[in-house]
């Protein structure tokens, strides 16, 4: 990766949103949890949740992971609350799209996703940059089949 590259991958807003992450850390009862782990890179995430009338009502998320996973991370926390497992499902399979497929990027509430459209070229970073959706999802299966 030239240098040219990573000035493109990994912009200023991107940095921006991988310091300072909402939600960070793990709650005291969660419903629900998941783990992911990118095995390419060690990324990992950990996600927990409280439902209520099956939108997410709490929310908190460890995340130890690359600055794309750590600001995907981020763009999750700023829209994870009040969401529907359809919601949160929907979201995943556009981010997906939107990186190995070239497709548009997830609707609203999810569309801080799009400041992640120049990973689309380095497939190596896709699973970091889905980890803290995919545990979301997961978290909320969980929670829902408790």
């Amino acid at each position: 990766m030239s240098e040219t590259d990573l000035i493109k991958l990994y912009s200023g807003r991107i940095l921006a949103l991988a310091a300072d992450i909402p939600h960070l850390g793990r709650l005291p009862a969660p419903q629900g949890s998941a783990r992911r782990r990118s095995p390419l890179c060690g990324s990992t995430v950990t996600v927990d949740v409280v439902l209520r009338d099956g939108r997410v009502a709490e929310f908190a998320q460890d995340v130890k992971a690359c600055a794309l996973g750590q600001a995907s991370a981020a763009v999750l926390g700023q829209a994870a609350l009040g969401r529907s497992l359809p919601e949160v499902e929907a979201a995943r399979d556009a981010l997906r799209a939107m990186l190995k497929d070239a497709a548009p990027p997830p609707t609203a509430p999810f569309d801080g996703f799009e400041v992640l459209i120049p990973a689309r070229d380095y497939k190596n970073r896709h699973a970091s940059i889905l980890l803290a959706i995919e545990a979301l999802a997961e978290a909320m299966q969980a929670a829902q089949a408790a």
